[in-house]
């Protein structure tokens, strides 16, 4: 059983300023080693130092950012240039400045549609994908998650979320709490932004869910606001865009890692995914939900990112 390397500090750190934003990334690792880009879920989430154990310092160039108005990167919670089409450009921005001809590209969740979406754009400078939590930004996708789905299995804290809005809002959840989130009111926004959190950590966590560990609505305000901005944006992308362009990332090498109790993002999508990539490996965890923890998940994830690095040293 595989687990995170140790801890490690990043090497160098950088700023990328772009449309007013300024895009924290670092690099870790070996400075001469294999590139690899590591893409955090949310939108908004950014990344944690843990996120940097799960590749071999010794075999890696890994390379990490805090997406536009995530995390490090300024100003937090900025919602204006902040799509789906500019976060790609950024990631190319930061790998011409690096000087990488191409790298590896890992990402779970919002991270992984990010990955594909980058690869099906760019097939040229990716050598190798590695995916988690697979998220294909369908309307099917979101509808699941904040419409007809998992509601019924969490019947009581979907009852919490709908009640922190005004009724006007009922009749489309995402425009409503976006809107919410985006207003003047403090108080709904707090109270949204309370009811947002629990909802998607109940949802995420399953049995490891306390709410009382939940944060202080104003700490996570910017990564609610921009989960919320790209949601009622429909990800900025055209329906089914992830799948129908998977024709021109078949010939790279892929992982996909997907634990069978994930409510936020079910293992359908995996399915799918693996359909369109049929030489993708495909990685169903048993005892694994949605993030990236517990040692079946993080055994896969490091196991993957070291056989990767096998297969391409050894080419």
């Amino acid at each position: 059983m595989k687990t995170l390397y140790p801890p490690i500090e990043p090497y160098a750190s950088h700023w990328l300023e772009a449309d007013g934003h300024r895009i924290y990334y670092e690099e870790c690792g070996n400075p001469e080693g294999l590139p690899v880009l590591f893409l955090h879920g949310g939108p908004g989430s950014g990344c944690r130092p843990d996120h940097r154990r799960f590749f071999d310092p010794a075999r890696w160039r890994i390379v990490l950012l805090d997406q536009r108005g995530s995390g490090r990167s300024e100003p937090q919670g900025e919602l204006r240039d902040n799509d789906t089409g500019k976060l790609l450009e950024d990631l190319e921005a930061i790998r011409t400045r690096l000087g990488i001809a191409r790298w590896a590209v890992s990402g779970g969740s919002w991270g992984a549609a990010l990955a594909l979406l980058y690869a099906q754009k760019h097939p040229e400078r990716v050598l190798g994908l590695i995916l988690r939590g697979v998220f294909l930004a369908r309307p099917y996708d979101l509808d699941w998650f904040i419409r007809d789905g998992v509601k019924r299995i969490y019947p009581d804290h979907w009852h919490q979320l709908v009640s922190s809005l005004p009724v006007s809002g009922w009749n489309d959840l995402i425009q409503g709490m976006y809107k919410a989130v985006t207003g003047g009111n403090e108080a709904l926004q707090h109270r949204v932004v309370e009811a947002w959190t629990r909802w998607s950590s109940a949802v995420t966590l399953g049995r490891d869910f306390d709410p009382g560990k939940l944060p202080a609505p104003e700490s996570v305000l910017p990564k609610v606001k921009i989960e919320l901005h790209y949601a009622a944006h429909r990800y900025f992308l055209d329906d089914n865009r992830i799948l129908h362009d998977c024709r021109y990332i078949r010939h790279i090498p892929a992982t996909i890692v997907h634990g069978r109790w994930d409510l936020v993002c079910p293992l359908e999508a995996a399915f799918v995914l693996k359909r369109q990539l049929p030489g993708a490996e495909l990685r169903v965890l048993e005892n694994a939900g949605h993030i990236a923890a517990g040692e079946e998940m993080i055994d896969a994830l490091v196991d993957a990112a070291d056989r990767l690095a096998e297969r391409l040293s050894a080419s």
